[in-house]
């Protein structure tokens, strides 16, 4: 039986046969298997090209056809043949000529009288192996050749496809659901951040409200940091291209790094894309002794990087945005304390924020060693390390050839939200390699100069982009203590309004933030605006609530609560923030 990848890539195959039945004059690119199903790259250069409207029949061309692709076989050819069969299609011609260059077989694969340029990995039997209805063609997106803006754009068509029909019935109610959560639409509507064509994309301006939540978030990784005994410092965003010429990131990110010209100084120098390179420069200003390590330092500094306009996506893909950064400069006999330590932090902060978890052991691609800086030895040193940890700690982790920082090993927490989604937020980070380079050193027990080991972490990532998954996880409404506003007053009439304002400002001494709906519409509207606001506790005051110095309580979580005194309805809610619970 095939696998699903396999069933996916077939798929891609059996989609190119379908638009080159409609449309004879696209050429078609490349077509791979994705997470979700799969993807085909055409050129339609050369005539119309099909839109969302027509993806309906270009699917009921594919289930048509299905049914011939009884077997589906491939054969090797020699480059002449390949050249001469796609003579007409210079993409495909440009990849038979990598593939010659690789010194690697050309082969073909053929099925229902279609025939594609691919190396294989594919359902054998596809009529047999896919069943109907458990694909679907979903959108098309522009896609630069290879990736490349320099190159042609081509037309990608995508696809959706799984083992069974539930499946994919579920797979669309999720994304039906990611709709509603989408936190661009909910940050808007709750009125948390908005971007802006004079500042810049990738550049978001937070509200007071949404600046509220952000600053809970860094507030509690604060917290944190002062459990774990960091400092906090301070570091300039514009720094000399030396710096980053020392720590490796000019060689290995610069294409990714924000460049800076001065009116005065001919410096060639950059926007900080991460804070390691300057937390080095704080720990070299002193002369340090093995009595002093561990030093931990913390730093929430904004970083830029330039990343392609098309890869920007709210808060979840930026260009400025700080990190709850932290590096640890220590003896290799305090790696594991260290690293177990900023675990259980870790861990504490995604029990708090109700995210599930797993964790990744990212390593070096022994295929590609060219993107790494170290000796072999170093990195087998660290990744062993890393894994010994791991393992002697009983925890379980998945390993990930290519996934490691160029300067050494790491274990990436990969969060999955309330929609199942993954994503990598938490980091620890193992470096043996910048404080060689920056020649750190201490002064060992026995006089003797040594390099510490430097370990970099964050606890939940960028506070930015980490708010951007809080308001998708909760469907934007927050946690009592991370709600902008977490209790809205009410009055009945305007007759109410004194002792609404007298409810409020004893709630905001009770570090509360609460506000008040004094409005003109009707005490219904105002009720469900604070409802469409997801405000935690809606409270009204009437009469009653005054002859008995009460509010009405409704909470969004769990609906009406009846009267509650003010003082023990403060009290109350208070402590529900304290504990963040």
């Amino acid at each position: 039986m095939a696998s699903l990848e396999e069933k996916r890539h077939t798929l891609a195959h059996v989609l190119a046969a379908a638009v080159l039945e409609r449309y004879p004059h696209a050429k078609p690119t490349i077509g791979p298997a994705i997470d979700n199903g799969f993807y085909y790259d055409f050129d339609f250069s050369g005539g119309p090209a099909p839109k969302e409207a027509d993806l309906e029949a270009l699917q009921s061309s594919m289930e048509e056809m299905l049914p011939s692709w009884s077997s589906m076989t491939g054969n090797e050819i020699s480059p002449e043949d390949a050249r001469a069969r796609f003579a007409t299609n210079p993409f495909k011609l440009e990849l038979i000529e990598g593939i010659v260059s690789a010194h690697e077989p050309i082969t073909l694969y053929t099925a229902g009288g279609f025939t594609d340029l691919c190396r294989g990995g594919h359902a054998e039997h596809p009529a047999h192996d896919i069943k109907l209805g458990t694909f679907a063609l979903e959108r098309i997106a522009g896609a630069y050749w290879r990736g490349d803006e320099k190159n042609p754009m081509l037309t990608r068509i995508y696809g959706l496809a799984f083992d069974t029909k539930e499946a994919l019935v579920a797979y669309k109610e999720q994304q039906e659901e990611a709709k509603k959560r989408d936190h661009r639409k909910l940050g808007k509507e709750l009125d948390l951040f908005t971007f802006s064509d004079l500042v810049g994309p990738g550049m978001p301006l937070f509200t007071p409200r949404g600046a509220t939540v952000r600053n809970e978030i860094v507030g509690y990784s604060r917290e944190l940091n002062k459990k774990l005994g960091f400092g906090e410092v301070h570091t300039p965003n514009v720094n000399k291209a030396e710096l980053f010429k020392t720590s490796g990131h000019y060689d290995q990110y610069k294409e990714d790094m924000l460049s800076v010209r001065s009116q005065y100084v001919a410096d060639e120098m950059f926007l900080k894309p991460m804070n390691c390179p300057q937390h080095t420069q704080i720990f070299a200003s002193r002369p340090r002794s093995y009595r002093d390590l561990p030093i931990r330092y913390s730093d929430f500094a904004v970083l830029y990087r330039d990343e392609r306009p098309g890869e920007l996506s709210g808060l979840t893909r930026l260009r400025a945005f700080s990190q709850d950064d932290g590096h640890i400069f220590c003896r290799e006999d305090q790696i594991e304390n260290e690293v177990s330590n900023v675990l259980v932090a870790i861990q504490e902060a995604l029990a708090t924020y109700r995210i599930s978890y797993w964790m990744r052991l990212s390593l070096r691609d022994p295929e590609d060693k060219e993107k790494y800086l170290g000796e072999d030895a170093t990195w087998d040193r660290a990744e062993d390390v890393m894994r010994d940890l791991l393992t002697t700690k009983n925890i379980e982790f998945r390993e990930a050839a290519g996934e490691a920082a160029f300067y050494g090993p790491k274990i990436d927490i990969m969060a999955i939200d309330a929609l199942g989604r993954e994503w990598q937020i938490s980091t620890i980070q193992l470096d043996f390699v910048q404080p060689t380079r920056f020649g750190l050193e201490y002064t060992a027990e026995d006089g003797t100069k040594k390099t510490p080991v430097m370990i970099h972490r964050a606890l939940v990532g960028s506070p930015d982009r980490f708010l951007g998954i809080l308001i998708e996880h909760y469907g934007g409404a927050f946690p009592t203590w991370l709600a902008p506003v977490q209790a809205r007053i009410v009055p009945v009439s305007e007759k109410h309004t004194e002792y609404a304002l007298n409810t409020l400002t004893q709630l905001q001494e009770a570090g509360i933030r609460a506000d008040l709906d004094g409005a003109s519409e009707s005490l219904g509207k105002r009720i469900r605006n604070a409802k469409q606001e997801k405000i935690p506790y809606v409270l009204v005051v009437g009469d009653k609530e005054i002859e008995s110095n009460a509010v009405s309580v409704e909470s969004r979580d769990r609906g009406p609560e009846g009267a509650l005194g003010v003082s023990e309805f403060a009290q109350k809610v208070a402590e529900e923030i304290r504990a963040r619970s």
